[in-house]
């Protein structure tokens, strides 16, 4: 069974000493536990980055004994099948994305606040000319905008789904790592 998970540089887990290898399995010993013991995963892209952003996507494959919650797995047995480099543009073209999806809920609700709109534009100028200024700029305009368009982005299954088909189509643009 495919699922998702980030690693960190070296393909590290983000809890814990596990060191990752591409198609070599791991198995969990004791029990199962969500947030706690056992190899955890996602369904979907985003789901796993809500819980760790790391520098590393890993497509893995599980099986064995699990436990399941509606954003989360928790599995006794997972490989690595496929890693994928994944930057901080890679973050910023998300968040620009995921921004754009709520930006007319919340452009409804305040139709005279523009700063989660001028946050999107400062970011999407950043990923065109990645410049110093332009990077100030958009995480300037990220923190004035943040608090504004925060409570518009409560997350529903629809705007799950299309987060994770954003995220799955992005994988085919970023850099496989052996």
């Amino acid at each position: 069974m495919k699922r998702w998970k980030f690693l960190r540089t070296g393909k590290k887990s983000e809890h814990g000493n596990l060191k990752w290898k591409l198609g070599e399995w791991k198995e969990h010993g004791d029990g199962l536990k969500l947030c706690e013991s056992g190899f955890h995963c996602s369904k979907g892209i985003y789901r796993a980055f809500s819980y760790v952003q790391g520098e590393i996507l890993a497509e893995v494959e599980v099986k064995g004994k699990y436990l399941a919650e509606t954003d989360k797995e928790v599995w006794s047995k997972m490989r690595l099948i496929k890693c994928y480099k994944w930057t901080k543009t890679d973050n910023v073209l998300f968040s620009i994305y995921a921004a754009r999806l709520v930006l007319n809920i919340f452009e409804k609700a305040c139709p005279n606040d523009r700063r989660p709109r001028e946050a999107i534009e400062a970011a999407e100028t950043y990923i065109k000319s990645p410049t110093k200024k332009n990077r100030d700029a958009a995480y300037a305009a990220a923190d004035a905008a943040h608090a504004a368009y925060a409570a518009y982005a409560a997350a529903d299954a629809a705007i799950y789904k299309k987060l994770d088909a954003w995220m799955l189509k992005h994988v085919k643009e970023l850099k496989e790592i052996k």
